[in-house]
């Protein structure tokens, strides 16, 4: 264990968890003893900040630019203080990505170093594992339940979960279907430590590890959703979800924005169908109503696909999208179209209810109870939605692309920093939010992103990158572009893009506001890289994201066309990534209804909804991609701007100051 201090005497006295954090973080502490510890100042004075948050119990904001080591330094005074105190820390974040680092390199590090062993798991939502119970009533059921191909799958499901370990859809190396894995995976009220609990089930075996575990790794989604689940009820004594728990956010720039999705509804043409289609499926005529035996269901299910399918039409009638290429509308009216679905689904909850009680197996039984109680979710879901009877909340109706439009209903709170106030920095409760990217060029305080969490009485630190940027990054501002927006700006892109490609040979990500834009540039660009032999790797083309990122680290000669997802959460260090060529600052489309709500908002309340949310927003972006570029000591690259609003717009200089100080050059002139 990390050793403890004397008093002036010679007796043994623990000394406080700032100052052992102090020593392990310092040049000859116990960080020091791995060959590839740098000591950072930034670093040891986060891990005390942390220290202090949790020996005071209380809320702190902590931004830790690129290259403090913040994994570290909030992990070892976490996992410290929760094995001394008999507490668990749960650590919550926003990407797969920075989980995985967590689990599998940061906290085994951090096992050494405090000498004791400990447990830490990856909290996953319960529909992630297999349900074996399930999965064997499922086979039972097969022939009446899924099509000849579903069986196969349904099969191969059989024979992985013989042979997994962890049970859970990470494992599989198919992608199954979401019919059959609705059919199979762990459901409250279906998979319980009652029913489930002396069987192999790898749900139930998770919750024992994860009571059992000091330290627990999750998503922002997942950590929402447990707060707001009624069937995963939290203990009557949770500090946040577990008794006696404190809290670290990383990612925390992310927050805001899962908040209000967690806290606003969701009903999507989709997945209401896939529901409908476990019951009574009118292409295959297979199903839980036809495995029952019960005729009425079956005609209730036909008549709801029909009263779906009128409703929704008339929700995409009434839906003024401004263009064919729109994905959303604002929905300002309550009522704006006649509810023709909700009679539908309670009669097939009724009868869902009547099938279950008839049913002679308690699976069936709880199956049938479980798919009235989703059914009558759903139609709260639908009238709350249409009623609009939540204050301070945006609703919309947003369409997928593609041939087959489906709709979604969605609504959000416009402003969360009362919720997250609440939760977050009211009582004494231990949380530490932290991200790389939290200022706005807005001095120490941080106080944006305290106001938009509702941190405003939260002490905050601003802790700058050990990287040398004077000598490891230069940044190129071009002055006599086209206006972005125009199509004099985009024409102009493919000359520029090439002239700051052939400076890094390749080796670069560019990153576009607009799937359009960047598909278009990318077709003028690809000879130019063919010719050179670089490959050009563009986002949707072909391979998943991930696949896309391990090719350009493969071939360190690649270009990388990206668009939201390449701006944050992605780690390319060294030669691979020498170049970030930002094609414009990344302003948010001001017509998604969330973003309007907001500007409207601000401007209500007196504000400028330009200047304290378009261009602080846009500088948190900037940040995030320009931030791609260095990502170790060792790495030098460029960064290129291709917007000029940088040099002529009073705000440019906004951007520019919340940019890390390196060597400024400015283009005149063509390409």
């Amino acid at each position: 264990m990390i050793q403890l201090a004397s008093d002036a005497e010679g007796t043994a006295a623990p000394a406080s968890l700032v100052e052992r954090m102090a020593t392990a973080f310092s040049k000859d502490g116990a960080l020091a003893k791995s060959p590839d510890f740098e000591f950072r100042s930034q670093q040891q004075r986060m891990a005390r900040v942390v220290a202090r948050a949790l020996e005071v119990n209380k809320p702190v904001v902590i931004e830790a630019a690129t290259g403090v080591g913040k994994s570290l330094a909030y992990l070892l005074p976490a996992v410290t203080f929760a094995l001394e105190n008999d507490r668990k820390a749960i650590i919550s974040t926003h990407t797969i990505n920075l989980q995985e680092q967590l689990i599998l390199k940061d906290l085994p590090i951090v096992q050494k170093i405090v000498g004791r062993e400990f447990r830490a798991e990856l909290l996953k939502g319960r529909g992630n594992y297999i349900c074996p119970q399930r999965l064997e009533k499922a086979i039972q059921g097969a022939q009446s339940l899924f099509t000849s191909s579903e069986n196969v799958e349904l099969q191969q499901l059989w024979e992985w979960c013989q042979k997994t370990t962890d049970g859970t859809l990470s494992d599989i190396a198919f992608t199954p279907s979401p019919k059959v894995w609705s059919q199979v995976c762990s459901e409250a009220h279906l998979c319980t430590p009652r029913r489930c609990g002396t069987t192999r089930c790898f749900y139930q075996a998770a919750r024992k590890r994860i009571a059992e575990a000091h330290v627990i790794v999750l998503n922002h989604t997942l950590f929402f959703t447990l707060l707001s689940s009624v069937e995963e009820m939290l203990p009557e004594d949770a500090n946040f979800i577990f008794p006696r728990d404190f809290l670290i956010v990383d990612e925390a720039h992310t927050v805001e924005n899962v908040a209000a999705r967690a806290c606003g509804l969701r009903l999507s043409e989709s997945g209401l169908r896939f529901e409908l289609q476990r019951l009574y499926n009118p292409r295959s005529r297979k199903g839980q109503f036809v495995q029952h035996g019960d005729p009425s269901g079956v005609r209730a299910v036909t008549d709801a696909f029909e009263a779906m399918e009128t409703f929704f039409r008339a929700v995409e009638a009434s839906s003024q999208f401004p263009s064919q290429y729109s994905r959303e509308y604002r929905v300002r009216q309550p009522e704006f179209v006649d509810d023709t679905l909700s009679l539908s689904l309670m009669k097939i909850a009724e009868r869902s209810i009547i099938c279950g009680d008839e049913a002679r197996s308690e699976h069936s039984r709880l199956e049938f109870h479980e798919m009235a109680k989703r059914l009558k979710a759903t139609r709260q879901t639908l009238t709350a939605f249409l009623d609009q009877d939540e204050d301070g909340h945006v609703y919309w109706v947003e369409r997928s692309g593609g041939e087959n439009k489906a709709i979604t209903l969605q609504s959000a709170p416009v402003d969360v920093s009362g919720y997250l106030n609440n939760l977050f920095f009211r009582g004494d409760r231990a949380c530490v939010l932290t991200s790389a990217t939290l200022g706005v060029g807005d001095g120490e305080d941080l106080a944006y992103f305290r106001k938009r969490v509702g941190a405003m009485q939260c002490a905050s630190v601003k802790l700058a990158s050990p990287f040398d940027f004077e000598t490891q990054m230069k940044l190129y501002l071009v002055k006599n572009i086209p206006a972005p927006g125009t199509k004099e700006h985009e024409a102009a892109l493919p000359e520029w893009i090439e002239h700051f490609l052939e400076l890094s040979q390749g080796r670069a990500f560019v990153l576009f506001t607009s799937h359009t834009q960047m598909n278009n540039v990318a077709e003028r660009v690809e000879e130019f890289c063919q010719s050179r032999g670089w490959t050009l790797l563009v986002q949707g083309r072909q391979l998943p994201r991930h696949q896309m990122l391990s090719e350009f680290k493969r071939d360190t000669h690649s270009v990388l066309f990206g668009t939201d997802s390449f701006w944050t959460g992605v780690d390319v260090p060294g030669d691979a990534l020498s170049n970030v060529i930002i094609t414009k600052l990344p302003f948010a489309v001001p017509d998604h209804p969330l973003t309007a709500a907001r500007l409207e908002h601000i401007v209500e309340e007196g504000g400028n909804a330009f200047t304290e949310y378009s261009v602080p927003e846009a500088i948190l972006k900037l940040r995030q991609g320009v931030g791609r570029l260095i990502r170790s000591k060792k790495d030098k690259g460029i960064c290129a701007i291709l917007d000029n609003r940088v040099l002529s717009k009073p705000y440019g200089r906004s951007f520019l100051n919340a940019l890390p100080k390196c060597p400024v050059e400015v283009v005149s002139g063509k390409a």
